[in-house]
């Protein structure tokens, strides 16, 4: 439930970002919900064979050979990040900003997390050098920095990390000897998959990566935890599985049985579930872009959205506005646009960004309007951006963000 952050930066909801798209269930994952309510018998920890073996199999369709005694389920990406924090030990290195449940998990058992800068070119993968650095200066200090856990399909910024960069980060956390967590929940929700080229850090560096993907995020409902994990294939990851198993049962954090099943069944990809996937990214890729392209307009910085259901923005060129506003930090500008979107718009802070950049992360979810039945049609609908419900709210975001845009010109500082 939401409570106040690590930092005191007001409530905030720990976990993966869910699918905020309120878009009506997938019938068929209801009906093998409902088939498997009556089961006595709960999951065991680390998931069931059927759970394990269509992990096995959504892995080996992406080219991440794994085999069963290397995969591990939970319920939810933070309890295998905090069992795989707990196995690990030492420090934790993330990028900055980062997927809001990432750090309160480390701290929540006295680790210590340190931020790291991100390239120009996109989010969730630290710029090499500066991972470099911080490595030295942490171990200066006396830390033990052991684990990076990054994103390569990236919440909060909703970019891709392109291979080169990706690549260079991998190599220089090698280097340092760190393991390092991708976090995979998004790669499946690229808005244009022919034009993006996603790579996993797995292929690159097969015995250093452990893979995490919450099945929240694209293929199950936010009400619905599960999650798995793919290990490395040598002895050092037979050892992290074991490890980490040992940590799950202490917390006796097992998949709830009846949801064990539909997460089987999404993972092995049957036609409607693909189908629903498809198209439910195609509809947040378009409303994404709407959106991108309204509040850039407005002077903000933002990187076009590439995947996911987010928009990351930097509202420091309206600063001056802002302030008439009495707004001057991350938190007062969360409350500020909340009031004034009528949705959702977090602070920056709460990403790991610096408390006085004016950033936020935007969610499509909220567009697609209030009722299911105005969900349900921008699912079916062809031409979503021209039904009249999205449209009402791509134009109140848009006047929101141009007022400030006015503002800012009245505001500037005379030449």
């Amino acid at each position: 439930m939401p409570r106040t952050d690590a930092e005191g930066h007001g409530s905030v909801r720990y976990g993966p970002s869910p699918p905020e798209d309120g878009l009506p269930v997938l019938p068929e994952l209801t009906a093998v919900l409902a088939a498997a309510a009556a089961r006595a018998e709960g999951e065991p920890i680390g998931g069931g064979p059927a759970l394990i073996e269509a992990a096995c199999g959504y892995w080996d369709r992406r080219g991440l050979a794994a085999e069963p005694d290397r995969v591990a389920a939970g319920p939810g990406a933070p309890a295998l990040l905090l069992a795989l924090t707990a196995a690990l030990g030492g420090d934790v290195l993330v990028p900055r900003p980062c997927a809001a449940w990432w750090a309160p998990y480390a701290r929540l058992l006295g680790r210590p997390v340190f931020h790291v800068a991100t390239s120009a070119e996109s989010g969730g993968v630290p710029d090499p050098y500066a991972l470099l650095e911080t490595v030295r200066r942490v171990r200066a200090e006396g830390g033990d920095p052991r684990l990076l856990v990054l994103s390569v399909a990236d919440d909060p910024t909703a970019t891709v990390a392109p291979p080169e960069v990706l690549h260079a980060c991998v190599e220089a956390a090698a280097g340092e000897g760190l393991h390092l967590v991708s976090d995979e929940t998004w790669r499946d929700t690229l808005h244009a998959p022919h034009d993006t080229v996603l790579v996993s850090p797995a292929e690159m560096l097969p015995d250093r990566v452990t893979v995490v993907t919450d099945l929240a995020g694209a293929l199950l409902p936010p009400g619905w935890p599960a999650a798995v994990a793919r290990f490395p294939a040598d002895e050092d990851g037979r050892g992290l599985h074991a490890r980490v198993l040992d940590v799950l049962t202490a917390f006796g954090a097992r998949i709830a049985g009846p949801v064990a099943a539909p997460a089987a069944y999404a993972l092995e990809e049957p036609e409607p579930v693909t189908a629903r996937v498809a198209a439910a990214v195609r509809l947040h890729a378009r409303v994404a872009a709407a959106l991108h392209a309204a509040v850039v307009g407005a002077g903000t910085l933002s990187r076009p959205p590439q995947a996911g259901r987010h928009l990351y923005a930097d509202l420091g060129p309206l600063r001056a506005a802002l302030t008439a506003h009495g707004v001057g930090d991350a938190q007062e500008l969360e409350d500020f646009l909340a009031a004034r979107l009528g949705m959702p718009a977090p602070g920056g802070h709460r990403f790991g960004d610096e408390l006085g950049a004016l950033r936020v992360r935007l969610s499509t979810g909220p567009l697609l309007g209030r009722t299911d039945e105005e969900r349900a049609e921008c699912l079916r609908s062809p031409v979503t951006l021209e039904l009249p419900h999205v449209q009402r709210a791509l134009n109140h975001v848009k006047s929101v963000f141009d007022d400030l845009r006015d503002d800012a010109q009245r505001w500037e500082p005379p030449r």
